[in-house]
């Protein structure tokens, strides 16, 4: 295969790449959770009980996309690897994998969602609000592999590095949201069924246009075609070993949100639940830049480790951390500073005074949980560029689950503090998570320097 200008620029200067595909990707990563964000503000108008029942199956809808961008990591990290040793038809045939995992895996959903929503939601405390709940996301499951294969095909243009054609599409998803949410949820006065619909339709436009470059225009540099697809159960185990992993880290990133609802409900009431509902979003905004960079620490990474290139490995590692941790940083300025202004254009629609003040209050609490992620997001994307999926995820569920969620019950519920107590503890074990995390990739870093200069000597 021919290389091109986006293949010879992700094996080149690693700053130069990272920045290359970084703030397209933060971009994307943007508009896919700007249609959360959309919905969330015109949702708000229909009322408190279809806002929080947004809340309560946000993390489910977070669980779809989650497999998608699992699979997606699985392939680039693969697809990255085999492009950094110059195996290019091995690359080919790992995009096909990817894809077959996809429809197998959206099938699966559908039909978990179909039979068991009802019961999910009333597992997760949403009986109060289960009507609204179960109008969203029945439609939201039923279209399973509308909202997961975006994640999916995009993933195969960063691997390839044509970040360009991994954005566009996103931009497109949601302009329709946006024209289409309000019109569906008001004019046609559809409600909350509304928004779900806006949301498929959005998607379903972003993911027609991918297809169009790789199985009609066919200028890209992987080709999708089963003339290339040679089947191996173990190709299907290595985008697995780090995809399951990945897809596991969205789902626990689902499971924080249910968790801290759960939490919120006992300590606060279905109005607190409405304004976090508000306020996830904004955490979820603060931690774009580092999914985003990340993103493209998978193929930057995994392409220095392909060619066993330690100085650019190295140079991966700092420098994504640098780079996310200073934006980072500026976004949770301005979420701090801003914070009233913020809250009450995604409360305009109620004109709630009382949920106003409440949103902006918890939003300059929950701006800390954000500020030393960028320590232990690197850590996770690293290691699913190295195809150490594993690790990741244990890295994953110490930071989320043991330490954040379980220091938020500790504080929240064990000792008695309320509200207080919960926000607290999840910032605080977030912290914690962080900094253990970038030790542990340190410590791997320099495992991997030593390896590399062994394996050198001994060819001498």
């Amino acid at each position: 295969m021919q290389l091109n200008e986006n293949i010879e620029a992700i094996i080149g200067d690693p700053k130069k790449a990272i920045k290359r595909l970084a703030y397209p990707t933060i971009l994307s990563m943007l508009l896919m959770f700007a249609n959360n964000l959309i919905d969330s503000m015109w949702v708000a108008g229909l009322g408190a009980g279809p806002l929080a029942a947004l809340g309560f199956i946000s993390p489910l809808f977070l669980v779809i996309m989650g497999f998608g961008v699992g699979i997606g990591a699985g392939a680039n990290s693969l697809i990255s690897r085999h492009i950094g040793a110059e195996r290019y038809d091995d690359a080919n045939n790992a995009a096909m994998h990817s894809m077959i995992l996809g429809i197998i895996i959206s099938i699966v959903l559908m039909i978990l969602g179909i039979f068991f929503l009802k019961d999910m939601l009333l597992l997760f405390g949403a009986g109060s609000v289960l009507d609204y709940a179960m109008d969203y996301g029945f439609i939201i499951f039923i279209s399973s592999s509308i909202i997961l294969f975006p994640a999916i095909v995009s993933s195969l243009f960063r691997a390839e590095g044509d970040i360009k054609r991994a954005t566009w599409p996103l931009v497109l998803n949601a302009v329709i949201n946006l024209i289409i949410d309000p019109i569906f949820i008001y004019y046609f006065n559809w409600g909350i069924k509304g928004a779900a619909l806006a949301t498929v339709l959005s998607s379903l436009a972003n993911l027609l246009l991918m297809l169009y470059w790789y199985l009609i225009k066919r200028d890209t540099f992987l080709k999708l075609s089963f003339k290339n697809y040679h089947g191996k159960l173990e190709i299907y185990k290595d985008i697995l070993w780090v995809g399951l992993p990945a897809s596991c880290e969205e789902v626990i990133y689902s499971i924080v949100g249910i968790c801290f609802n759960f939490l919120i409900m006992m300590t606060a009431g279905t109005m607190e639940v409405a304004i976090f509902t508000v306020v996830w979003r904004f955490v979820s905004i603060a931690f774009l830049p580092c999914m985003g960079i990340g993103i493209s620490t998978i193929t930057v990474s995994g392409v220095a480790y392909g060619a066993r290139n330690i100085q650019n490995f190295r140079i991966t590692l700092n420098y994504s951390t640098l780079l996310s941790l200073t934006i980072t940083a500026f976004i949770c300025a301005i979420f701090f500073i801003f914070a009233y202004p913020i809250s009450h254009a995604f409360n305009f629609i109620s004109g709630n005074p009382e949920m106003i003040a409440r949103t902006a209050e918890v939003l300059r609490i929950m701006v800390f949980y954000n500020l030393f992620v960028p320590f232990g997001a690197t850590a996770v994307y690293v290691y699913q560029g190295v195809g150490s999926g594993f690790k990741s995820l244990v890295l994953t569920l110490l930071r989320e689950i043991i330490l954040s969620v379980g220091l938020a019950y500790i504080f929240g519920i064990s000792f008695n503090w309320g509200i207080f107590g919960v926000y607290f503890g999840a910032i605080v074990g977030m912290i914690l998570g962080c900094f253990i995390g970038f030790i542990c990739i340190v410590i791997y870093e320099k495992k991997f320097r030593k390896e590399v200069e062994s394996s050198k000597n001994d060819g001498v």
